[in-house]
């Protein structure tokens, strides 16, 4: 913390913060433990300068993966290109632009899991006189029956249903399969708190362990047999798996040909758990400390700054220092945030420094990330919001 006091102390607080030592960290690990190419998950950064500076660090990016229709055609616009969407679109607008570009010669691939995306699709490219490429996204959860296992999107969760519904997409004479993305969010997404320090914390993660041991079983045999078929009917481009907190396992199947990293850049609060990321926080936001109310009650101006989620602790932003702690029946505020810290330790005007919950969503709130490279200032880099642009 004392290297931002001294890089930031001319700043007005509230600011989000980013630390150049830390995310060129983070991305060194992701080269060293992703033995295939990268594509990069832009939710998680929300940043074009971001985005391009990941980019050029990385040893074998093969492109980017969007959130919605209308930020790939904001970053085709700042030069960006090998778009996979990430999720089904259904914004006829965006989706004809989306393909104006693809006839120029970029690299856009549209992803599906219902006819009612491929009719749409079919119509706009057919309107264009163009091909829209799509990327059929395989639900690799694992339902226990006693549990459901994973993610409920999409619906293409059996061979039958995938086999039908290539079948299906043969028809369209407009549509090209380029792309199959099986993601396992149940082992991406969720920690294992094998770092956890309290009992049930360490009892729920021993639980996650195993369901997890028993899912990669699931995963493996369901995706390859899946990428069997579709490579049967037509010959495919790339297959995506994996996410920030799957690199070493999705590298090491051997139908997948590119992983998804986002997360692992910023290294937010709730990839704390995972015992297979060595990486630091890079990305964060500092609040002044305005009011005091006795000895180890202070207020801070701001702080509101959840994550998006299940309603829970594990979505709240924390401190840097560990010692601070929120007060359990008011939590970060809207725009005052009470809370704990040992008696004598702060005072009014002071600054205190803290980590999002999850990546890129901290730069919806804010236009610029103010960055440092050891001890000295780099200057304010634009978000997103900072370039005027809000997609979801």
């Amino acid at each position: 913390m004392q290297k931002f006091e001294r890089a930031f102390h001319m700043l007005e607080r509230p600011f989000a913060w980013l630390d150049y030592d830390a995310l060129d960290f983070n991305i060194k690990f992701v080269n060293d433990v992703a033995t295939k190419p990268v594509r990069i998950a832009t939710k998680s950064i929300r940043s074009v300068t971001i985005l391009k500076y990941i980019q050029s660090k990385l040893k074998n990016c093969v492109g980017f993966m969007t959130y919605t229709a209308a930020e790939s055609v904001y970053l085709l616009e700042q030069g960006l290109d090998d778009l996979l969407l990430g999720y089904p679109t259904y914004e006829t607008k965006s989706i004809e632009k989306l393909l104006h570009y693809s006839r120029t010669g970029k690299n856009i691939t549209f992803m599906v899991d219902a006819v009612e995306q491929i009719v749409l699709l079919q119509q706009c490219a057919e309107k264009i006189n163009t091909v829209a490429n799509i990327c059929l996204d395989i639900n690799v959860s694992t339902d226990f029956k006693w549990l459901y296992f994973g993610t409920k999107r999409s619906p293409l969760n059996t061979i039958e249903k995938l086999i039908d519904f290539v079948e299906e997409i043969m028809q369209f004479p407009n549509i090209c399969i380029r792309g199959v993305m099986g993601y396992e969010a149940q082992i991406a997404g969720i920690p294992d708190l094998q770092k956890a320090t309290n009992k049930k914390l360490r009892i729920k993660g021993f639980l996650i362990r195993k369901l997890k041991g028993k899912s990669l079983q699931k995963v493996t045999s369901f995706r390859q047999f899946a990428i069997a078929h579709v490579k049967s009917v037509t010959p495919l481009s790339f297959v995506n798996g994996g996410g920030s907190g799957s690199i070493d396992f999705t590298c090491q199947q051997p139908e997948v040909t590119e992983v998804t990293v986002g997360s692992a850049f910023f290294a937010p609060v709730l990839f704390d758990d995972y015992e297979s990321l060595n990486i630091l926080p890079a990305v964060g936001f500092a609040l002044r400390v305005t009011r005091q109310f006795d000895d180890s009650t202070f207020v801070c101006h701001g702080g509101g700054y959840v994550a998006s989620g299940a309603a829970g602790a594990d979505r709240l932003p924390v401190f840097l220092n560990k010692e601070y702690t929120f007060l359990p029946l008011e939590g970060p505020g809207e725009v005052q945030t009470p809370f704990r810290a040992p008696s004598g330790t702060l005072k009014i005007g002071d600054t205190v420094y803290l980590r999002h919950a999850k990546a890129g969503e901290l730069c919806e709130r804010f236009n610029t990330l103010q960055s440092v490279r050891g001890t000295k200032f780099q200057g304010p880099i634009l978000t997103y919001r900072g370039d005027q642009q809000c997609f979801l």
